[in-house]
């Protein structure tokens, strides 16, 4: 992965990469593309990731190939029970400050034992030394400014490696969005984008997920362009729908909170 693009090891690194996918997605046509642009957010054929990988460069921060069949990592502390500090819970810090604007990765926290890791994370600080902010919270910080002011994957990952290099040696800052957005990801705030009628009279789904016009105001479920013609395919509106069922499994993963919501 650290190699020279143009050298053998790299070349073999790559076949090997390719080899280990196939065998274990037993597909070569719909394989998640794990270079630094695509960052394992879309799904292509065998050549076109090769083509990616050697023009692109593979994302150095994927280092367990979860994508392409390797196992999760196990950590000796992944089935320990998320204590409270202070009578607060470790991971409240995070319903008053996540906004995240993507789900491409799913529902990570369906797994307990991977939440648990990630919270772990809250107890290191950004930095040796720093007592403000940990690995997380700096986080969670700087992926609402990525979404207040709609960065670009791109640039949120050139702002993680710059703040890296700013902040002193050891520091635990991601080097890149996949790795950040597989640490937020994994606290299972997900949720589901539907699209909606402008004036707010519908939201296409059920009965109404084929049309393309409100059926009450008769506006189109389309954008409309500068030049007034409309952009099939691209919501006029988009509202987001957060499921409260994985929210309530985080919440009864602490003893003390699962007893006052009981």
């Amino acid at each position: 992965m650290h190699s020279d693009r143009r050298s053998k090891a790299y070349e073999f690194g790559v076949e090997a990469f390719l080899n280990f996918a196939v065998e274990n997605l037993l597909t070569t046509t719909h394989i998640r593309c794990p270079c630094v642009k695509c960052v394992n957010l879309k799904l292509f054929g065998v050549g076109i990731i090769r083509d990616h990988v050697y023009f692109n460069g593979i994302d150095q921060s994927y280092k367990n190939w979860t994508f392409h069949g390797e196992p999760w990592e196990a950590t000796t502390n992944a089935n320990r029970n998320v204590e409270e500090d202070d009578g607060h819970s470790r991971y409240s810090f995070v319903s008053k400050e996540i906004d995240m604007d993507d789900n491409d990765f799913g529902d990570f926290g369906s797994d307990p034992y991977e939440f648990a890791n990630v919270i772990g994370d809250g107890d290191q600080p950004v930095y040796p030394g720093c007592r403000k902010y940990t690995k997380l919270s700096a986080l969670v910080k700087l992926y609402n400014l990525k979404a207040k002011h709609g960065m670009s994957d791109v640039c949120f990952t050139e702002l993680l490696i710059l703040q890296g290099d700013l902040l002193p040696e050891g520091n635990t800052i991601p080097t890149s969005m996949y790795e950040a957005k597989k640490t937020l990801c994994a606290l299972g705030l997900s949720y589901e984008k539907m699209h909606a009628c402008p004036n707010d009279c519908i939201l296409y789904r059920k009965e109404y997920e084929d049309s393309t016009n409100c059926p009450t105001c008769g506006i189109s479920r389309w954008k409309e362009g500068k030049d007034s013609i409309l952009k099939e395919g691209v919501p006029a509106k988009v509202v987001w729908y957060f499921p409260p069922i994985p929210r309530f499994k985080r919440m009864f993963q602490s003893h003390e909170t699962a007893k006052s919501l009981t």
